[in-house]
């Protein structure tokens, strides 16, 4: 590990791991919350060849690395045995209602994605292998295979139970222990009794009773595969356990607090929890698939051409538990087959602009990004080649709403939570009738999204003209008020912001302060407006949005930090115009922040914008002390 022995020694001097609350990170510094700062040695820190400085602010002990922070920050967390809460830590609480139901979904689900679809492989190629008559169901080698990929999805509520139970702060094992209760044979096997009396008979929600609880009735369900009752119970359960562990005495915690925790959730679970929320899940597949049914063929062209975007920002999450309850209630899913063609669409794409393309660097870019799309991984196509250049991405998107169009058209659906990409051709394939008509409908718009997505960006994607554009050497002028300055061969760095130019020296933020972030200027600003003082790539941008790094076509790398602290905001105040990988021309607005808001929570908006790699030419920086947006800042 490159970092391990730094890591080490931070930790040392922070007092050990056992005086650390919590570590995050922001875009150039560790914020450590310190048990007792006075442990801190802080001169050592301050001494070691690869921090910057070390301040204290905001309640935190701030360790200055610069911008390779998220590598140290891996490091400290693996070495110290930390929670990688990562920057999220502080943010997850806040937003709207709609980003924390994303951000508990993605949490969920997220640790058993990979075991999920991997078991989902297995049943699937067992599948195939059956339609085949390569294998026969009573063949010890079929009931294996099937026994390794039922194996998570049958006792889902257990994996269920611990990622739940871990994401609402409850003890992950206890919420394992509920899940397992929820799957328990002996009561699965109860329902083939008769039973003693039926509850709500004639109505939708008719029940027999074969088991009752102290005298309550229990309305048995088949929990095996479910996902909602278990998340619920998980919740429910984080809210005992933690009534629990303020009343019961440290002395006999250990086992009564899981113990008067499960002797209450477990019961309510099976008498309340589980019923709702079976019923809820079944509402809720009844009505996605009635929805689906009425147009079949406009939700495979809306999902397949917008599933790249969903995945961008993170809102195919709220369609992944709709898509496995389907699965649990009605056998099958229509919601994100339509989706099966996208990574397709977005392969053959980046194929066109490989074999388009005239630039080296991006054929050796588009090489592994194809090798990794092929097997549904479109991350690197995305942010590495057809994002950047616009055209490509879009049109992979036209050709996935075509491949979701047909998908549609022929009614195909996924049995299980299968591999991607090609890996994920078995999920189509139909337990009861092999390789029929909807899963050829599946190969078919996998070919047609793929041969679209490469033949309309290999004519139409404008890869040469992007290029061309990138190699020129003619920039655009800065609007320095009364003079325009071309950048030519020196490097002119414009004003991001309108406000008051601050020799950096005379900032509170030390770090900054002294230089060791880098060269520049501070700007005390009077309008919420952010504008990129160069052309070049967004090289980061802090999930708070307060702070943004810009990558020049010459190589220089300048960091624009809003304020000081202000990642305290939790990005309250501030509103992002651009990602990180986007390409952005001079005087193009970056981010836009309340600046009378950010003062009355008690933060400065005093913003320094530091060249942070070193520059061959010493800089220069105007002799304007009130500049607009645009007017000549710096120049090399």
């Amino acid at each position: 590990m490159k970092y391990e022995q730094l890591a080490k020694d931070t930790i040392a001097h922070v007092g050990g791991k056992e005086n650390v609350s919590s570590v995050v990170h922001c875009i150039t510094r560790l914020r450590f919350k310190l048990k007792d700062k006075t442990k801190a040695n802080t001169e050592a820190l301050k001494e070691m060849d690869e921090v910057v400085t070390v301040m204290e602010s905001g309640g935190q002990y701030q360790v200055v690395i610069g911008n390779h922070v998220p590598d140290v920050y891996q490091a400290v967390v693996e070495v110290g045995g930390f929670q990688n809460h990562s920057q999220v830590e502080e943010t997850e609480e806040k937003g709207s209602l709609f980003n924390r139901f994303i951000d508990i979904i993605s949490s969920i689900f997220t640790p058993v994605l990979g075991v999920l679809a991997a078991t989902g492989m297995i049943k699937g190629f067992n599948a195939l292998f059956l339609s085949l008559g390569l294998l026969e169901e009573t063949s010890g080698t079929y009931q294996i295979l099937n026994a390794t990929g039922d194996s998570l999805f049958y006792f889902f509520p257990i994996f269920l139970g611990y990622t739940a139970s871990k994401k609402f702060g409850g003890t992950p094992f206890i919420g394992m222990a509920i899940g397992a209760a929820l799957v328990y044979p002996t009561l699965s096997d109860v329902t083939a009794t008769e039973p003693l009396y039926t509850l709500f008979s004639g109505t939708l929600f008719e029940s027999p009773i074969h088991i009752t609880f102290l005298g309550i009735p229990i309305i048995l369900m088949t929990y095996s595969t479910s996902v909602i009752p278990i998340i619920l119970a998980a919740f429910f359960s984080s809210k005992v356990e933690a009534v629990m562990k303020r009343i019961i005495p440290d002395v006999v915690k250990m086992f009564l607090v899981p113990f008067c925790t499960l002797l209450i959730v477990v019961p309510l679970t099976f008498l309340i929890i589980g019923p709702i929320a079976t019923w809820a899940g079944q509402i809720i597949g009844a009505a996605s698939v009635g929805i689906f049914s009425l147009s079949p063929i406009i939700a495979g062209i809306f999902l397949g051409a917008l599933w790249q975007v969903f995945v961008i920002f993170g809102l195919h999450w709220g369609l992944v538990p709709v898509a496995i309850n389907n699965i649990t209630v009605n056998g099958s899913d229509p919601i994100l087959a339509m989706m099966f063609a996208a990574s397709f669409a977005q392969t053959g794409a980046v194929l066109g602009v490989w074999l388009k393309t005239r630039k080296q660097k991006l054929k050796t870019l588009s090489i592994p990004a194809f090798i990794s799309g092929v097997f549904g991984v479109t991350e690197p196509a995305i942010y590495g080649v057809t994002l950047p250049l616009k055209r490509p991405f879009i049109i992979s998107c036209i050709a996935a709403g075509i491949g979701g169009a047909i998908l549609g058209a022929f009614g195909t659906e996924g049995f299980i939570i299968g591999g991607l990409g090609i890996f994920g051709i078995p999920s189509y394939i139909s337990p009861t009738e092999g390789l029929n008509f909807a899963f050829w409908g599946s190969i078919v718009s996998i070919v047609v999204a793929f041969i679209l997505g490469f033949v309309l960006t290999y004519l139409f994607g404008g890869v040469n003209r992007e290029e061309k554009k990138d190699e020129t050497t003619e920039r655009k002028p800065v609007d320095a008020g009364k003079t325009n300055v071309k950048v030519e061969e020196n490097l002119v760095i414009a004003s991001p912001l309108k406000g008051e130019v601050i020799p950096l020296e005379e900032i509170s933020d030390g770090a900054f302060a002294s230089g060791a972030l880098g060269s520049g200027v501070a700007i005390e600003p009077t309008e919420g407006k952010l504008y990129a003082p160069v052309s070049g790539k967004v090289s980061a941008l802090f999930p708070t949005n307060h702070a943004i790094g810009l990558l020049t076509d010459d190589g220089a790398e300048l960091l624009i930090h809003i304020g000081m602290d202000t990642v305290q905001l939790n990005g309250k105040h501030f509103t992002n115009h651009v990602h990180q990988g986007d390409v952005v021309e001079q005087g193009q607005l970056l981010i836009e922040f309340d600046i009378d808001a950010i003062k009355n929570d008690g933060y400065a908006v005093t913003t320094p914008v530091v060249v942070t790699n070193q520059v061959p030419l010493e800089l220069m920086t105007t002799n304007q002390t009130k500049l607009q947006a645009g007017d000549m800042l710096m120049q090399a």
